[in-house]
């Protein structure tokens, strides 16, 4: 009852937010669009930095929020889901308003947001920070509907949950298979880091279950890091078959727990079904992706269909950063710079971003591949970089393990104040 009051007060005062006076008070308003790590860093740095001087509006269906980020480490028990959960209150603190209902439509012309309880925004500046949607029948026999039987699990929480609940439940013996998706897509939570954390959980608790890949890429990143850590931690265990093998190509049969692959029918007991990706929903609504994705300018990731809209993170079409959360928030801190000085007249100061993906193989074993970016010609380029080697010393890998906990705390404390 305490929630749903909760949400029925925001969407009253999202209803009141949208009338003409928006604006009266002569504070520009700035509209963010996704609670994740990326829109939710944008709107507190507005806020934070602006003291005062710009109106910022969160607009996320979510009153919880729970971070793909370290998801698949849930699968092995080595987090508990409890512990990547992260409330908003404290964002209200900084002068944020928090909406929490769904954006459903933008009218760039009138510069207004629409919103699924009917309440209206309108906007001097609109960041959408939306995540990630699936491209319907990427994978052939597989929906959103049936993902209470083959889950993605590829947003944070319900989905996760089942996943790892599926997983406790495998007869022994049996096979888990993974569809993983094309490029480009999130991570994390990263295919391959999930694999791991499975063989991780399946090691131990039904030690005679295999693990299967179904992959239509040709090679993946940190692959060579990978395989050398399944050999040794998980060995016999987990199979990857890339697109010369029918990876390239399967079917899926939810209803009778098969995948065909090259022909052969497969009996799989648990199935993760990752399909292809585009830009969150509202991106195409607002008629600003191409290709599925969002292209954006490199200096403050303003759309190239119209610069009152910058589009950050996952759904952004910005070069060669990948899409992950450490890139989002790195993204986010440029944008708010770059809107502050131009509704303020405050200082600007040059883009720089930054990404370090880490990964876990195993408990005490992590790698990592990151690097710096810049605004190049036409897109975000990447400098220099740095990746975790086959063959490192166990205590480097436990330091690296170690290092990724210690960043999510952190970047949890910079999302979410």
């Amino acid at each position: 009852m305490k929630r749903r009051h909760f949400i029925g007060a925001a969407v009253a005062s999202a209803a009141a937010l949208g009338a003409p006076m928006l604006r009266a008070q002569g504070r520009p308003r700035v509209v963010v669009v996704g609670g994740g790590a990326g829109g939710a860093t944008v709107a507190r740095y507005l806020a934070k930095d602006s003291a005062g001087a710009l109106d910022v509006v969160l607009v996320e269906p979510n009153v919880v929020y729970s971070s793909c980020f370290f998801s698949n480490l849930t699968l092995a028990d080595l987090r508990s889901p409890e512990s990547l959960e992260h409330g908003y209150d404290r964002l209200g603190a900084f002068g944020i308003t928090l909406v929490h209902d769904r954006a459903t439509g933008v009218d760039r012309a009138r510069r207004e947001v629409t919103l699924g309880a009917g309440g209206v925004l309108a906007y001097d500046k609109l960041v959408l920070a939306p995540g990630i949607d699936f491209v319907p029948g990427s994978v052939t026999g597989w929906s959103e509907a049936d993902d209470e039987i083959f889950p993605h699990a590829y947003r944070g929480g319900a989905q996760v949950a089942l996943l790892r609940a599926q997983l406790g439940a495998m007869r022994p013996g049996g096979t888990f298979a993974l569809v993983a998706p094309p490029n480009p897509y999130r991570c994390p939570p990263g295919p391959y880091e999930r694999v791991s954390m499975v063989a991780c959980l399946l090691s131990r608790i039904n030690p005679t279950a295999k693990v299967l890949v179904l992959d239509p890429k040709p090679s993946f990143s940190k692959q060579a890091l990978f395989e050398d850590g399944w050999a040794r931690h998980y060995p016999g265990v987990v199979e990857w078959i890339g697109p010369d093998a029918g990876g390239a190509a399967v079917e899926v049969r939810p209803g009778v727990g098969e995948i065909v692959v090259a022909g052969a029918v497969l009996r799989v007991d648990v199935a993760n079904i990752i399909p292809a990706q585009k830009a969150g929903a509202i991106a195409d609504a607002a008629g600003l992706t191409e290709g599925g994705w969002v292209p954006v300018e490199p200096l403050a990731l303003a759309t190239k269909a119209d610069p009152a809209v910058h589009v950050l993170g996952d759904a952004a079409a910005q070069g060669d950063m990948p899409k992950s959360g450490f890139s989002a928030n790195s993204q986010a801190k440029v944008v708010a710079n770059a809107i502050r000085a131009e509704l303020t007249g405050s200082r600007a100061f040059p883009p720089r971003y930054a990404n370090t993906c880490w990964s876990a193989i195993a408990p005490g074993d992590g790698v990592k591949v990151g690097a710096t970016y810049s605004a190049g010609e036409g897109k975000i380029a990447a400098g220099a970089g740095f990746i975790s080697q086959a063959g490192e010393a166990a205590e480097l890998r436990a330091a690296t393990y170690a290092e990724s906990f210690a960043w999510y705390d952190a970047i949890s404390e910079d999302i979410f104040g």
